[in-house]
């Protein structure tokens, strides 16, 4: 799975460059899940006294409606960003809003100086109202999300790698740097996917199937303690391939 992450303020072309993207993806081929990021603090898709909203306030959690043509499974709090992520397996995320996703970001804007509040380290693009304007700021491309969908859309799938980790650098920097560093490093060509140790190796975690990433640290003590175990039965060879299988 891929993340790609839209960044601007109100009115700038956030949305639409959304859409056109999704558009584009779907048209060529790949499957794609959406995550609004919405700032409002009143905000809920909950209804005061609505049968759910009386599961919740019972107890209930996470608490789901299930319709005719929509799902709908509500938690009472905010799920951090790669929490959310971890429901999705589509090949593309697009996010809109600033999620703080360890990912490439488009940012849009009318002015340069929205531009300026919004760029970082990771943006690969810039696009929205301001694309009418130029076609470049700062050494990344403006492509309009409108006019010019399909440029936009080749320059993600240049980008974009395989969904990134986001662990800080008290939890692993054994790639050299922290998860956002190696990011960067990618998102400028100097790196590559693969120098990140949290999958494969020699030590790997699967969950229905979905490989859950360790630090180095957690594939120490799983690849000693089970080798520990394993090591006291008969049929043991050293260097042998150990496969443990498990329902919780």
């Amino acid at each position: 799975m891929k993340v790609i992450m839209l960044k601007g303020v109100s009115g700038t072309g956030k949305t639409t460059t959304a859409e056109g993207i999704i558009r584009e993806l779907r048209k060529r081929g790949y499957t794609v899940g959406s995550i609004k990021e919405i700032h409002f603090e009143a905000f809920t898709m909950e209804t005061e006294g609505s049968n759910t909203d009386r599961h919740k306030k019972a107890g209930a959690h996470p608490v789901t409606a299930r319709g005719l043509s929509e799902t709908d499974i509500m938690f009472d709090h905010t799920l951090d960003i790669d929490r959310l992520l971890d429901y999705y397996d589509q090949d593309y995320v697009v996010i809109e809003g600033d999620s703080g996703a360890n990912c490439p970001v488009i940012i849009t804007g009318k002015t340069e100086e929205q531009l300026a509040e919004q760029v970082n380290s990771l943006t690969i693009a810039v696009s929205g109202v301001i694309s009418n304007k130029r076609s470049s700021w700062r050494g990344l491309p403006v492509i309009s999300g409108l006019t010019d969908i399909g440029r936009l859309v080749d320059l993600i799938e240049e980008k974009t790698p395989e969904r990134m980790p986001n662990y800080s650098s008290d939890c692993c920097t054994a790639c050299g740097t922290d998860c956002r560093g190696l990011t960067e490093r990618i998102l400028k060509g100097t790196a590559s996917r693969s120098e990140c140790v949290l999958k494969g190796q020699d030590v790997q975690l699967y969950v229905n199937g979905n490989e859950i990433p360790m630090v180095p640290f957690v594939k120490s003590v799983v690849r000693s303690v089970s080798k520990a175990m394993v090591g006291e039965l008969d049929g043991y060879e050293e260097g042998a391939e150990i496969v443990i299988k498990f329902r919780s």
